[in-house]
């Protein structure tokens, strides 16, 4: 037995709390010539859609940014990096020449995308910086955010036929980039927030998120003092568990979402190194994984 046929998606310590009601809303595994992605189910069943969650096997790159790099700035080489695209591309269907990738640098900014934008980061120049969520209604572009520990999000407005994706660490978590997210397609391409899919993608769960007071301060300001008790407890080490993924399912339910259109991560990044890249367990030394979506 191959190591990809060995390897199991365990859920994160958080994600064992309870059992679910339902399992309608778990991202869905798949496997392909050695390329695992993840999907959401309620994005799935969208036939004018593709999207897809990347893990860090199926790919050609070696060593620590092995196998599935999607970084040019890893000291990959950039004939590895495109393989590595043109394989996911292969498996989620889309065109990496019509790629569109963010600039993550921890903001809430969201960036309105257009035709002219195609290949953008791909094999084309950025004309943008600081974008980490953007948002289109153009068909045949794939849209591309990036993490590994940071959450990534997915949105689609089956109505309207308008995607979007985001980059949500801590940072852009409180500054609520995933309601900033919801706003540009409502105030832009006219979506009712009420018809909006969103899906959170493999992340860091709460039980392997430790951070210290300064980051704490922020969430107990931006959130409500009811919501305190379940986005983070005090460790007897004087530090805190902060849990992104429900800090962020509110920020998707405050901008209008519909609980039962909100599909959480139960992968933490942490808690399966060998599926996805980890920047705690890697200390900074990784890749990241990509949340991809586009209008076919």
């Amino acid at each position: 037995m191959s190591e990809y046929e060995k390897v199991q998606l365990l859920p994160g310590v958080s994600a064992k709390r309870k059992k679910r009601e339902q399992d309608k809303d778990r991202l869905i595994p798949h496997r392909k010539d050695g390329l695992i992605w993840l999907t959401a189910p309620q994005l799935d069943a969208q036939d004018w859609l593709i999207h897809g969650f990347s893990t860090r096997l199926g790919g050609v790159s070696e060593g620590e940014i092995g196998s599935m790099n999607l970084s040019f700035t890893r000291g990959d080489r950039e004939e590895n990096v495109r393989e590595n695209y043109r394989r996911l591309g292969e498996a989620v269907g889309f065109d990496p020449r019509r790629l569109v990738l963010t600039f993550q640098t921890h903001t809430s900014n969201v960036r309105i995308v257009t035709a002219e934008d195609a290949g953008k980061g791909y094999d084309r120049e950025r004309a943008y910086v600081d974008v980490d969520g953007m948002v289109t209604d153009v068909p045949g572009l794939t849209l591309a955010c990036y993490g590994a520990d940071c959450m990534t999000l997915l949105a689609a407005d089956p109505v309207r036929r308008v995607v979007g994706c985001a980059h949500s660490g801590w940072r852009g978590t409180v500054a609520d980039i995933a309601g900033n997210l919801v706003r540009t397609m409502a105030e832009h391409y006219g979506s009712d927030p009420g018809d909006i899919l969103a899906a959170i993608g493999p992340s860091i769960c709460k039980d392997c998120y430790e951070v210290g007071r300064e980051v704490i301060d922020c969430f107990a300001s931006a959130y409500p003092e009811q919501t305190h008790a379940d986005l983070f407890r005090q460790n007897d080490n004087g530090a805190y568990q902060l849990d992104l993924w429900q800090a962020c399912r509110l920020n998707f339910e405050r901008a209008g979402i519909s609980p039962e259109h909100i599909c959480v991560t139960d992968y933490c990044t942490m808690c399966n190194p060998q599926l996805f890249f980890s920047h705690r367990i890697q200390k900074g030394r990784q890749t990241n994984q990509a949340a991809l979506i586009g209008i076919i």
